[in-house]
């Protein structure tokens, strides 16, 4: 049982390393024979980037035909952790205006990006807040029941 002591040790070791390394995770645009950064500008057109890299993974709200974006990003989860965002690659391909020329290219990475902090506060709405019991007994005495003999069960009353 001695002799196989140390071999069960390396196992178990080996095991434990395997447990702790990160899942890893690439989301967005994936470069499979040209990378964005090899785009030139000048000579590039719209269509040699689309035979290069494919449809953009966006474009720019406000110019659409002018600027286009090519990203992606791997995250890192160590077991029960939330996703960490270890690399990111934005890149921004610019054309010409009224043209198909490219006219610049710029990468963006992690660094770039700005922390905005979101503001978790709800707007409150006007008017009353209503309990449970008033808002399931809410409807009840609210009908249109007859007053008179006047008034004809089915037709709404001009009131």
């Amino acid at each position: 049982m001695s002799r196989f002591a140390p071999l069960l040790v390396a196992v178990s070791l080996a095991g434990l390393s395997a447990a702790c390394a990160p899942t890893i995770g690439n989301n967005g645009f994936q470069a499979i024979d040209a990378k964005p950064q090899d785009v030139v500008a000048g000579t590039d057109t719209k269509e040699t980037v689309l035979a290069k890299l494919g449809s953009p993974s966006t474009t720019s709200t406000f110019e659409p035909d002018q600027v286009w974006y090519y990203i992606s990003q791997t995250t890192e989860k160590y077991t029960y952790n939330r996703p960490v965002i270890s690399q990111r690659t934005v890149t921004e391909i610019t054309f010409e205006d009224g043209g198909d020329k490219v006219a610049g290219v710029r990468t963006l990475g992690l660094a770039d990006g700005e922390q905005i902090a979101m503001n978790s506060n709800e707007t409150p709405t006007r008017g009353r807040s209503l309990t449970v019991l008033e808002q399931l007994l809410g409807n009840v005495g609210r009908g249109q029941l007859p007053r008179t003999e006047e008034d004809i069960p089915g037709q709404r009353r001009p009131d």
